[in-house]
């Protein structure tokens, strides 16, 4: 009972877009109606600056690690911790109160991450750090990290929940980009014609 409870508080935390409730607070304005209508830290940032940047992504993460560590201080099963994590990253991209139009929920993602196991990050950034060197497109070598993650996860040893949450928040985070990935690799395919 204590890990349905947590799992559906968790997707309320992450109901909590920091980045449209910021906008509101600030200019009044609905960010979802501006730029790509995304409610997270990079749309926030484009139409607030980087104080706009830095408090949503600090928040979104802030949201990811308190779903983790809610289900670490309940003493969840590994299995109802990566419900927890998956359930925040949910809320985040698609709030109820939003009428399910949120974000694409990569801060929740790796503040969940980070608070479930850093060693994860670090798997994430050794094969993003390479390849945003080589295709010099932070958004793509994010996404391919991401994609990648699992294998370099289970490659490190760190175990099979481990491999299963960086595997459902890649999922998650792939989904969301979709039209994205499609324009980024459109994008780099034309740049390599030219």
């Amino acid at each position: 009972m204590r890990a349905t409870v947590w799992i559906l508080v968790s997707y309320l935390i992450g109901c909590f877009t920091a980045g449209y409730y910021w906008m509101r607070w600030r200019t009044g304005q609905d960010i979802r109606r501006m730029g790509s209508g995304s409610v997270g830290a990079r749309n926030v940032g484009r139409a607030l600056g980087a104080s706009g940047f830095t408090a949503t992504f600090l928040l979104d993460a802030a949201k990811g690690a308190l779903a983790v560590a809610g289900a670490g201080w309940l003493e969840l099963r590994p299995a109802a911790v990566i419900a927890s994590m998956v359930a925040v990253v949910m809320g985040h991209n698609w709030p109820m109160q939003l009428r399910f139009h949120g974000g694409k929920g990569i801060a929740t993602s790796l503040g969940a991450l980070l608070t479930y196991d850093p060693f994860i990050l670090l798997c994430l950034s050794a094969i993003f750090l390479p390849v945003v060197a080589l295709l010099r497109n932070v958004t793509l070598s994010g996404l391919l990290a991401l994609a990648l993650g699992p294998l370099a996860v289970w490659l490190a040893g760190l175990g099979t929940p481990a491999v299963a949450a960086t595997a459902f928040l890649a999922i998650l985070a792939l989904a969301t980009h979709r039209k994205k990935i499609r324009e980024q690799i459109a994008r780099v395919a034309g740049h390599r014609e030219t």
